[in-house]
């Protein structure tokens, strides 16, 4: 997706612009556009990392790990729209 300028702001999983979801893997960290963005980035580069971010409800710290290509750790994910709607608006999802 661009924005109005022509620039990129999301290439999925990545996401072209900072957002509240960073992925850190081997020195060098990335922002995905949502959680399930976040562990397609390392599943996608086959790589071990970390999928760092803030519970929308409480702020607290969220940290999830993925360790020999397994989620480590405990979280919730939630998904605002059914699957079959993200591409509706991904901008928004």
């Amino acid at each position: 997706m661009l924005d109005a300028e022509g620039a990129v702001v999301i290439a999925n999983p990545f996401s072209g612009v900072q957002t509240d979801f960073v992925v850190e893997s081997g020195g060098r960290s990335w922002f995905a556009n949502c959680a399930w963005d976040g562990l397609g980035i390392l599943a996608a580069r086959g790589l071990d990392g970390s999928l760092n971010t803030t519970c929308v409800d409480c702020g607290g710290a969220v940290e999830v790990q993925v360790e020999e290509r397994r989620v480590r750790g405990e979280a919730v994910a939630h998904f605002l729209l059914p699957a079959g709607k993200w591409y509706d608006d991904l901008a928004y999802t």
